[in-house]
């Protein structure tokens, strides 16, 4: 049992390093923008060049995730993490640091569904949700504190947080190949279901798998349009100061950690994961709607907190759904996920730019609606039932 909480432990520690790697370069960017001459508009091609990278490699490396390992692709991704980190800490041109955020979303492809799938061949339907509650909060975490340790090692040295992130990554990688090890693959049995097409993207299209992607999707886009453009809303609208925003998010993402941690598996037990995502969405839309009317630092503040919290909830909720169906295709449930967020992460911050242009108040409108198409989904959305299946796996005890 010690061993296999050292398992989680490391495998949340693995998600922690990549996403605090990913925050390290908030507060430094403005800073490298200035010493290379580049443009903003270089910088959004920048953030877009990962989230494409890794929409095109996260089917790939979900059938690596099958086929090869769950630890080999962990390692793997690792690897690749620290030789972007290292790169984007020595590059001197645009093209070193494109190539930098291009192994960046390689990396975040190989490690997210390999973790994903390691956690579910490690838990019980039970302890799963709790678990993955744990990965989604490990994964907040890494961006609470990213910016800040960012912004402290920037101090010293403009170029020192992108050393701590690939020496960090280095670190992770060998205490992976130390204490994690290949876990076993049997699931519990599905036995009510629709069968579903066994080659290649069909399987995107099968029922059960559908409505969970178009809905990772759906939310994806809604909340990077939200929240690529919440920093210039508050700025532009209400003046607030780096700080302000600084304090904003942090809280939210922190009251959002602890909902993960302290309730997220009491509210899967209680509703279930498709009405929990759909409660979640359908608060997160209105409270994005509100947004646009609110006018003072306080309810600006609870309203994001509650936004946050509401999209905290719901992205384990996903997770948890889709590690519960997918049987022996984890790595392919866990790299359409990742897909699929990539997408939204792609398109959303670009329309929601366009619209801003236009009007400050248009990315929420936009969004609202974007989140509004994912709430009426979920009420067409069936879980299959699962069978009584031997569960044969190795639990974790999660306290």
């Amino acid at each position: 049992m010690k061993t296999n909480k050292l398992v989680l432990s490391t495998l949340l520690l693995n998600l922690f390093i990549a996403f605090l790697g990913i925050g390290l370069v908030i507060p430094v960017t403005p800073t490298i923008m200035n010493e290379l001459d580049i443009s903003g508009t270089v910088v959004g091609y920048m953030v877009s060049a990962f989230a494409l990278a890794q929409l095109i490699v996260s089917p790939i490396a979900g059938r690596w995730v099958d086929n090869i390992g769950r630890k080999p692709m962990i390692i793997i991704g690792l690897l690749i993490f620290s030789i972007s980190e290292f790169l984007f800490g020595i590059g001197e041109t645009v093209e070193v640091l494109f190539l930098s955020r291009i192994l960046g979303g390689v990396s975040a492809a190989f490690i997210m569904p390999a973790v994903t799938a390691f956690i579910a061949d490690i838990t019980t339907s039970s302890t799963r949700p709790k678990a993955l509650g744990y990965m989604s909060a490990a994964i907040s975490t890494g961006f609470i504190i990213g910016p800040g340790i960012g912004g402290f090692l920037a101090d010293i040295s403009t170029r020192l947080p992108f050393f701590f992130a690939a020496g960090f990554g280095l670190f992770a990688t060998i205490l992976s190949l130390i204490t994690l090890k290949e876990p076993e693959r049997i699931y519990e049995v599905e036995e009510k279901h629709q069968a579903i097409p066994k080659s290649g993207f069909k399987k995107i299209f099968s029922p059960m798998y559908f409505i969970a992607f178009m809905v990772i999707l759906i939310s994806s886009f809604g909340l990077a349009a939200f929240e690529s453009l919440f920093a210039l809303f508050v700025d532009h609208k209400f003046g607030f100061t780096a700080m302000d925003i600084a304090i904003i998010i942090s809280l939210g993402a922190i009251v959002g950690v602890i909902f993960q941690v302290g309730l997220f598996n009491r509210l899967t037990q209680w509703l279930g994961e498709i009405r929990l995502i759909r409660y979640s969405l359908l608060v997160s839309t209105i409270l994005v709607f509100i947004m646009t009317f609110v006018n003072s630092y306080w309810s600006i503040l609870l309203v994001t907190m509650v936004v946050f919290v509401g999209f905290d909830l719901m992205r384990p909720a996903v997770t948890t759904y889709l590690s519960r169906i997918a049987g022996n295709e984890q790595g392919f449930a866990g790299g359409m996920n990742s897909m699929f967020t990539s997408i939204g992460n792609i398109f959303g911050p670009i329309i929601g730019g366009i619209l801003f242009d236009i009007d400050l108040n248009y990315p929420f409108y936009f969004a609202t609606i974007v989140l509004g198409v994912g709430i009426a989904l979920t009420y067409v959305w069936k879980s299959p039932s699962l069978g009584q299946g031997k569960e044969t796996s190795k639990p974790v005890e999660i306290s």
